[in-house]
């Protein structure tokens, strides 16, 4: 290996990212972060060592680059840039150059460069991910693992580096990852589904079991000594081990998943607790340099106090009349009907205050479909459309939403809480269930004659990982046999919400949103295409509905537009739909017993807080008789929960999400991701005061990659369709954006330039080289990423310095959404027994947190809880450090409303002090959110967002739950008024689960996400 490592200047500015790519497109290339300084990493989270074949030089995989640093440690060297976003280094057998993973163009592939950081090359390519590659002794071929051979599993492959080629090794349904060559390169080890180690002989074919699954145990990084002897990290429960031979040669270290790495002069390294280390228990200490951008653009406020009337953006599941000339939507908490000549304004026919969704005609046109919480959870309903009555026609247990009759309007198909489609017998009123649990479903449509169901489901790629492709499942409705049909190769539907599939009411045709665009494609009576799909829209679209059988309707940016199967210029049809802010008209004085204002770190005893409408006018002494007494109660700000998504299971949970967040004293919450005219609906709403709830600060669907998981992430495979999403953001004017894990850097840069440059901020769940680019958030201590694994907190749920640092330079934010705080509710069962718990939880949810405590109060329990002490001492030396902790939970991923005390007793326990934990859920996401002045404070100025407690919150941080009344914008609500809609419990849902394809191995993914909530997915 050359041992000249010097750079050119140009090459230093491509590695800090100063130099953008090339590109024909007009969005910004470069982000418009402001200050960049340098940060020197001594400690790293998660990354790999690796041994040159001479034993004179280490490669590391440290924040997403490749670096290469002297055996004996010191300075490291970078050879990768910021948008290669490259890990899992292996040498070359003759040292000169390195072979790695990369994601640069969206999908993972193999890459090598030289040791001198020149000759960087691409050698796999395609929509299908190529990881974690092995030289084979003779340098002649590499063995990686790979999904390409598209039968639902990772395999073992094996590249010829001359030609080429690649062939497989293995083909089974497990998952086999992770492979290593033995030294005389007649053996590949590799693991299978995380819990046990195989060995193929190359030669012979023949495969064996080395290391066998054990139960409560994972399995991680084989590696093969010069002896040929087996090395791997083992996982049980919260203890992390290096294994060689059979035995542990670790104990208390927490090693690092990744493959250790031998010396040729003898001895392995690896790496746990944040550094090198080696056989001798010696450490190999190193520096590593990274550019830090420490100043972003300043983003605008939002208006929370304007009054100005505005147009309603916020139309949900709209759907037309059969003869063509009506339209029904959800919009402003209520549900609409509209003449389509746009010549007379919307009229609103259901709107109780519940939450009244999804609408659709009969066949005969006379009556409205929608699904209604109004009598205790969604409950399917008929709205005569001459008379204004209104039937209920489901007294079944759970959740029925989503409902659309069938095309003779004898059945109505639904889907339950755990996305399960039915078919209703309207006359019998029977039930029968045509699908298994689905994961986060789109709504069903028809084929006219009835037999045909077809909607949008996920499909994952593996097991190993679960993003997939968003495609259309026909569901043949007598016998419950499914087929998936992509809508084009490797592509996704552009969400699982309203966008489609839906047939024409011809049944010629299908028609669907894919990469934001709109598309048709003819059909036969089965709904499988006889054609190519064709894009009709050139802007960003939403929420395809037919008209006849040749006209559209969609949504852009809000707006209703028209056009046909043609893509004849589309027309905006009106609709005179507008809202404006509630208002309180009232000059009240509050008599608090004690105030915590939010700033201070005591209390204020006897203090008059003056309210003028939803301001807070003024902060005295008390004098007088005020308009409400609360002197035998703590007033301090609402709390704010900064990560969560209504509408991720919104439609099950109905109005009661809103009332829950308000009884336990939260009045904001801040949402990285959600449908996003559902979200603008909701937040139209909320503003309007046609819904109760807390404010409510949102994007649309995150900005994803090729892959998706959620409903609501948009897979962006384009430039051109990146403007798109854009276009979306600025037209429906989000609050904020966030880019989600299977985004490519590059794409991820443009993205961050062009939203600055809107006012706005964003989020990810990525650290590096995230706040290199400018991105203001992480979201979560380590969640789902493109790489199985994270590189902020370790397995055992621990970070290290180089996290630290970066947090604390930079200034981005992070929110912690601590999903182990379940062990709360173990060390104290107050919230569950509480009655707003037990009121306004919809019973599966219940259910479901019941589960959650109890298996957290057994063995489980001692991983959790050490999962725990590390994520809190993680943001907790962030928080000291001087970065900005914002609390937010994930909810409903977690439980809607007490998870968020369950994070901050967690971080109290876990070393906050109570006046710290409680700054990370009013002054801090106040702050990021561009409202410190407003939000999270009482003083005058600010909006009146408070809550009255018992207690003192800054002496026992359980005060904080026990609220008693809370106010939003001045409007004043008790507990017993927020659970009044909801009077009684609901009895736990009975509606059997079982179906034939319930228990296949083959439709893993449609587990319901509440089973997997300590992934802090979203």
């Amino acid at each position: 290996m050359s041992k000249n490592w010097s750079i050119s200047r140009r090459r230093a500015l491509q590695l800090s990212g100063a130099i953008a790519a090339s590109s024909t497109v007009t969005l910004p290339a470069t982000a418009s972060a402001e200050t960049q300084n340098a940060a020197t990493l001594t400690e790293g989270t998660n990354f790999m060592v690796a041994v040159s074949p001479d034993g004179r030089y280490l490669a590391l995989d440290l924040v997403t680059s490749i670096w290469i640093l002297p055996a004996a440690g010191g300075e490291a060297q970078r050879l990768t840039d910021d948008l290669q976003d490259a890990t899992r280094p292996r040498w070359s057998p003759d040292g000169r150059s390195l072979i790695f993973q990369s994601y640069r163009d969206g999908n993972f592939h193999l890459w090598t460069i030289g040791a001198d950081g020149n000759g960087l090359r691409q050698l796999t390519t395609g929509r299908y991910d190529h990881r974690e590659p092995h030289y084979t002794p003779d340098g002649k071929s590499i063995v990686f693992s790979s999904d390409r051979s598209g039968n639902g599993t990772y395999g073992i492959h094996r590249l010829d580096v001359a030609t080429g080629t690649i062939s497989a090794l293995t083909d089974t349904l497990t998952e086999e990852a992770e492979p290593t060559v033995s030294r005389d390169g007649a053996k590949v080890a590799f693991t299978v589904d995380v819990a046990a180690i195989d060995e193929l002989d190359l030669a012979t074919g023949q495969r064996r079991t080395v290391v066998a699954a054990s139960t409560g145990t994972t399995l991680y990084g084989p590696s093969y000594d010069d002896k040929q002897v087996l090395a791997y990290v083992r996982l049980t429960g919260p203890k992390a081990d290096l294994v060689i031979g059979g035995q542990a040669v670790t104990s208390g270290k927490d090693v690092f998943a990744v493959p250790p790495s031998w010396s040729p002069t003898g001895g392995f390294h690896y790496t746990a607790d944040g550094l090198i280390h080696r056989q001798d228990a010696s450490v190999i200490t190193f520096a590593a340099t990274v550019p830090v951008t420490s100043r972003r653009p300043r983003p605008k406020s939002p208006d929370i106090e304007s009054t100005r009337r505005r147009p309603a953006l916020g139309i949900a599941s709209p759907t037309a009349s059969p003869d063509g000339k009506t339209i029904a939507f959800r919009a402003l908490n209520a549900l609409w009907i509209a003449d389509l000549d746009g010549r007379a304004q919307p009229r609103k026919v259901v709107a109780d205050g519940y939450f009244n969704s999804d609408p659709d005609f009969s066949p005969d046109g006379r009556s409205l479909l929608y699904a209604s919480d109004k009598d205790g959870t969604a409950d399917l309903w008929s709205y005569d459309l001459a008379s204004g009555n209104k039937r209920k026609l489901t007294t079944l247990p759970g959740a029925q939403t989503a409902p659309r009759y069938s095309p003779d309007g004898k059945q109505v198909a639904y889907q339950d809480q755990d996305g399960i489609a039915w078919v209703l017998d309207l006359a019998t009123g029977q039930p029968k269930q045509v699908t298994p649990t689905l994961f986060q479903p789109g709504r069903v449509s028809w084929a006219p004659d009835g037999k045909t169901l077809v909607l949008a489901a996920v499909k994952a790629f593996s097991k190993r990982f679960r993003e997939g492709t968003s495609q259309l499942l026909y569901v043949d409705v007598v016998t419950g046999a499914f087929e998936y049909v992509e809508p084009m190769p490797f592509r996704s539907l552009a969400t699982r919400g309203d966008d489609g599939p839906v047939f024409a009411p011809d049944g010629k045709h299908l028609a669907f949103v894919v990469e934001s665009l709109l598309y048709v494609v003819p059909v036969d009576a089965r709904g499988r295409f006889t054609g190519e799909p064709r894009a009709v829209t050139s802007e960003a679209t939403d929420s395809p509905v037919w008209l006849d059988a040749r006209t559209l309707l969609y949504l852009h940016n809000g707006r209703l537009r028209r056009t046909t199967i043609a893509g004849t210029r589309a027309t905006t049809i009106r609709l005179d739909l507008t809202w404006q802010r509630a208002t309180i008209n009232e000059h009240v004085t509050i008599h608090a017993g004690a105030l915590w204002d939010g700033r201070s770190k005591a209390l204020e005893n006897d203090v008059d807080i003056v309210l003028d409408g939803g301001r807070i006018a003024a902060v005295r002494p008390h004098r007088g008789k005020p308009d409400i007494d609360a002197s035998a109660m703590t007033v301090m700000p609402g709390l704010i929960d900064a990560h969560n998504h209504w509408h991720l299971r919104g439609r099950a949970w109905g109005a009661r999400q809103g009332l829950l967040w308000l009884a336990y004293g939260i009045t904001t919450t801040r949402s990285p991701g959600d449908p996003v005219y559902q979200m603008q609906e909701t937040r139209e709403a909320l503003a309007n005061g046609s819904l109760i709830g807390p404010r409510y600060f949102a994007t649309g669907e995150a900005i994803d990659g090729s892959r998706v998981f959620y409903n609501f992430m948009r897979p962006t495979l384009s430039l051109a369709q990146l403007g798109r999403e854009l276009d979306r953001v600025e037209g429906l004017a989000y609050d904020l954006v966030k880019t989600y894990v299977r985004l490519p850097i590059e794409y991820q840069r443009r993205t961050i330039a062009a939203v600055h440059q809107l006012g706005l901020q964003l989020s990810s769940h990525y650290l590096y080289p995230a706040e290199h680019l400018g991105m203001d958030g992480m979201e979560h201590t380590g969640a789902t990423n493109r790489l199985g694994y994270s590189h902020t907190v370790s397995r055992l749920g621990r970070a290290y310095a180089d996290v630290i640092t970066l947090f604390t330079r930079s200034g981005m934010s992070v929110t912690p959404t601590l999903f182990n705080s379940t062990m709360a509710h173990v060390d104290d069962p107050s919230l569950l027994t509480d009655r707003r718990t037990t009121r306004l939880f919809p019973s599966w949810e219940y259910a479901a947190l019941q589960t959650e405590v109890e298996t957290a109060k057994g063995p489980a329990g001692a991983t959790t809880r050490a999962l725990l002490a590390g994520n809190v001492d993680m943001v907790l030396r962030i928080h000291r450090g001087g970065g900005l902790v914002i609390a937010g939970t994930d909810a409903p991923l977690d439980n809607v409303a007490i998870s968020l005390h369950a994070n901050l007793r967690s971080m109290v326990a876990g070393g906050f002090t109570p006046y710290e934990a409680l700054t990370t859920a009013t002054h801090n996401p106040a702050k990021w959110l561009q409202l410190e002045d407003k939000l999270g404070v009482v003083k005058p100025g600010a909006q009146a967002d408070l809550a009255f407690v018992r207690g003192n919150p800054l002496a026992d941080i359980r005060a904080a739950a026990d609220v008693q009344q809370v106010m939003v914008g001045g409007r004043l609500h008790t507990v017993d008024s927020l659970l009044a809609p909801y009077p009684a419990s609901v009895a736990p849902a009975g509606v059997s689960r079982a179906h034939a394809h319930a228990d296949d191995p083959e439709f893993w993914w449609h587990e319901p996400e509440w089973l997997h909530r300590v992934c802090c997915e979203g």
